[in-house]
């Protein structure tokens, strides 16, 4: 009888978990705005916990990718990718434990160029990286190796914790949407 009751247990705090998990891993709503302003809100409109606190134009020709897990938003243009990251006060480590983690993302562990600015009242880190590029699975464990690759990062640190800007792809289509990357950066306002 104790061991029916344990096991019954077992399931129910099972099942509590994983319903738990299920709330809590649905990624937000993307924003089909590309080219407008955007904010960590689908709608633009409320407040609510899928908003950063931080709002940036989209440059236009910039692209609405698919939805992901864990992500605000994602742009495609010209072979790149700009993922848009968020997790809430207090959450997704410091500065540079997030620019050492982009760095463990190359096979060279290359030394990142770096730029601090105040933007609109903002504290912002940008940063960029070349080298091989550790192509990261589902698992975040590299997948594949992609030579020649540039990575993009922008650590904004908004009114509602940090959001991150990690945009990756081929170094010349890079050097081609740099000014656009920077344009975006410079477009960054809070409420």
């Amino acid at each position: 009888m104790v061991r029916w009751i344990g096991i019954a247990l077992v399931v129910v705090v099972a099942a509590l978990g994983f319903a738990s998990w299920k709330h809590f891993s649905v990624p937000p709503e993307p924003a089909s705005n590309a080219g407008g302003t955007m904010s960590g809100e689908a709608s633009g409109e409320a407040h609510g916990p899928t908003d950063p606190g931080v709002h940036w134009t989209v440059p236009k020709g910039w692209s609405e990718g698919p939805q992901k897990p864990m992500r605000v938003a994602t742009y495609l243009v010209d072979g790149t990718e700009c993922a848009v990251f968020w997790f809430g006060p207090g959450q997704g480590g410091t500065v540079d434990e997030n620019i050492d983690r982009w760095a463990g993302q190359f096979e060279e562990r290359p030394n990142p160029v770096r730029d601090t600015r105040t933007i609109a009242g903002l504290r912002v880190t940008r940063v960029a990286f070349a080298g091989t590029f550790l192509v990261p699975g589902p698992d975040m464990q590299a997948t594949g190796r992609e030579t020649g690759w540039k990575m993009l990062g922008a650590l904004v640190d908004g009114p509602e914790g940090m959001v991150f800007f990690k945009m990756t792809g081929p170094a010349a289509a890079i050097d081609g949407v740099t000014a656009d990357f920077d344009a975006m950066l410079a477009s960054l306002t809070s409420h």
